[in-house]
């Protein structure tokens, strides 16, 4: 907690991860991009969402000065985003070697170790970061995490509204009843579950949580099966009041964006179903060539803060269009197709209803929005027209770490945009593919 008693950022993605069935809502992403994509400023291209340019300026700018922290740090973040771990590894550590303490650098070098499941090597710069209880945690790690086990799982919608919900195994037991969101990180069960299930905390911390007080708990799951992929050895989180009991929620965990990039997932809204494979060249290769054929062409994928998901998309209003970064969300609550900052929607000219304000959350703490209509939302070949939306007059356009992502995004796309769609998120090549009707 910051000492203003605002929610510091990783008390509200514990939060709303650890909680049970309370899926958080999307990031504090904002309007559109201010920085000329053609000035050839890094920082500028960076902000625009123009990572493979701007990583080239970033490299000019150490080929002349290679004692320039901020470029090394940036650098290293533009591979990240992309999963290119060789590069992110090079100038992050190139980084540290200028500012061993450096916190931005320490954090972005942890969350690379732990996409290659490399937990060990994450623990020290997660504690230089800051993140006592991740360093915990991810030191606790034994052998081989998130081990794979069968080729496919089909695992059925229980329900679709107000958030997908599927049902898996904890530790071999009886099927619970899952949510899933790509806005939480990792793994979380409900207390009552990590008793059932037998799990013991590794790292606990307090965390002030609305009007009271919750412990975050983190330790190791044997087993989680979905369908016929069972993952094993997995780092779980679960939440509990102060006296040991559950915390309020309708479901029994929520599987975050961790457990679905150590696959190859398919979000098949249209069908109702998770379609999960292990992720390896073979099953990506195939993912490619049946999105090829079902017309679905591939969008750029980009991964920041631990778990939030971007690709390319565009608004539009009656006062012009604008294509750019957005978030891509599946799962969680939402009666929205998409939502968007107040200064994207006023510069477009979207339809903004400002009598009709609503009480909603953005990363558990409360917001005021507005519904929207703009006249197309359109990621790919993906479209819709004059469609529900949120958006937030007061929402930044940027949010620089440690809180966001440091780069200018339009919006986000929502649970009910994806309806119509079947959705294939390829962490290997980091890429998107969207379909219409059901996966084949």
């Amino acid at each position: 907690m910051a000492e203003d008693r605002q929610w510091d950022r990783r008390s509200l993605l514990r939060g709303a991860a650890v909680l049970a069935g309370a899926a958080a809502a999307p990031p504090l992403l904002g309007g559109a991009a201010t920085a000329l994509a053609g000035s050839g400023d890094a920082d500028a291209l960076f902000k625009a969402g123009k990572f493979e340019q701007a990583g080239r300026a970033y490299e000019e700018i150490l080929k002349k000065d290679p004692t320039n922290l901020p470029a090394a740090r940036r650098r290293g973040y533009v591979g990240l985003l992309a999963n290119r771990f060789a590069d992110a590894e090079k100038y992050l550590k190139m980084a540290l070697a200028l500012a061993p303490e450096d916190k931005e650098a320490n954090y972005f070098l942890a969350d690379c170790y732990i996409r290659q499941d490399k937990f060990g090597l994450s623990a020290p710069h997660w504690k230089a970061a800051g993140e006592d209880s991740y360093a915990k945690w991810f030191a606790a790690v034994r052998g081989e995490a998130y081990q794979v086990h069968g080729d496919l799982a089909r695992v059925p919608f229980e329900q679709m509204d107000p958030e997908p919900l599927v049902e898996a195994s904890v530790n071999g037991g009886p099927t619970k009843r899952f949510v899933f969101y790509t806005g939480a990180p990792n793994l979380s069960v409900r207390a009552s579950v990590a008793k059932e299930a037998g799990l013991s905390p590794v790292a606990s911390q307090k965390i002030d949580f609305g009007n009271g007080v919750i412990w975050a708990h983190y330790g190791i799951l044997d087993s989680f099966k979905l369908g016929g992929i069972e993952l094993r050895n997995v780092p779980v989180g679960w939440s509990a009041t102060e006296s040991g009991e559950d915390v309020a929620g309708d479901s029994d965990g929520l599987i975050g964006t961790w457990v679905f990039y150590h696959l190859l997932t398919t979000f098949d809204y249209a069908g109702r179903q998770l379609i999960l494979r292990p992720r390896t060249t073979e099953t990506a290769r195939k993912a490619r060539a049946a999105a090829q054929r079902a017309g679905a062409e591939p969008l750029p994928l980009w991964l920041a803060r631990e778990q939030y998901l971007h690709s390319t998309g565009s608004f539009t209003g009656v006062a012009g269009s604008r294509t750019g970064v957005v978030g891509v969300n599946f799962g969680g609550v939402g009666e929205i197709a998409a939502g968007t900052g107040g200064e994207t929607a006023e510069q477009l000219g979207i339809r903004t209803d400002y009598d009709r304000q609503i009480g909603t959350f953005a990363q558990s703490h409360p917001a005021a929005v507005y519904p929207c209509y703009p006249k197309e939302i359109r990621l790919g070949n993906a479209i819709a027209k004059d469609v529900y939306c949120y958006t937030n007059p007061n929402q930044p356009v940027n949010v620089p770490w440690p809180y966001g992502t440091g780069f200018d995004t339009m919006g986000w796309f929502s649970h009910c945009f994806w309806k119509p769609y079947n959705i294939t998120v390829d962490f290997t090549d980091m890429n998107l593919y969207i379909a219409r009707g059901e996966a084949t």
